[in-house]
């Protein structure tokens, strides 16, 4: 095993984890912080900054409790930490670390919210002015039940309406996050250009 070569992509492996999600979180406390819950700032016509908060899944998704997902989140992160350990073991391709890496931070960038935001933060109401910070344990919630900071919406175009079923809807409707974009950016990326990598027995299994 090259040390020298594993040493330097897993700290490759941890710049990326810690850039994505100090980059995640100053956007969804700006946001969360400085707009009133369903604010829209209009950037260009393809491109909002909505300021939405959820329970559910990536994409503003809502389906199951709060807490109950965001242990599914915490089980998730955990369990691709541990392939994440196991490819950088095995010095696998820098991009294919990278990518992994990605899905490991916007995972963990969600469960922050649903862990923390509940206690730290006022809670966002529609009309009211923006939350603002609070004393840890006097916030809108407890622990596991924090809402994920959802915020940029892009509506490229509309369907035409006489297309059957999607007719006069918006192509990508969905409001997302910084943590959604990694963990699909990473995803979309190894199925690309990694996919032959992509074994149970490569991913799970360490070189010894």
């Amino acid at each position: 095993m090259n040390t020298s070569s594993v040493s330097i992509k897993s700290a490759i492996a941890i710049l990326v984890v810690i850039c994505t999600l100090i980059a995640d979180q100053i956007i969804k406390i700006t946001v969360k912080t400085n707009m009133g819950l369903y604010e829209i700032i209009n950037v260009t016509n393809w491109f909002e900054i909505r300021f939405t908060e959820n329970d559910g899944m990536a994409f503003g998704m809502d389906f199951i409790g709060t807490m109950f997902l965001a242990l599914f989140r915490m089980a998730a992160i955990i369990f691709f930490s541990y392939i994440l350990y196991n490819i950088v073991r095995k010095n696998a391709p820098t991009g294919f670390i990278v990518c992994f890496s990605l899905v490991v931070a916007g995972a963990a960038g969600n469960i922050i919210d649903n862990c923390l935001y509940g206690l730290i933060f006022t809670e966002s109401i529609y009309g009211m002015p923006p939350a603002h910070f609070v004393p840890i344990g006097q916030g809108y919630g407890s622990f596991l039940s924090g809402h994920v900071v959802d915020m940029f919406y892009f509506p490229l175009f509309e369907w035409p309406s006489w297309m059957p079923l999607v007719g006069g809807n918006v192509f990508f409707g969905a409001i997302f996050n910084f943590a959604d974009a990694a963990i699909s950016c990473g995803a979309v990326a190894l199925f690309i250009f990694y996919h032959k990598l992509l074994s149970l027995d490569y991913l799970l299994k360490a070189r010894q």
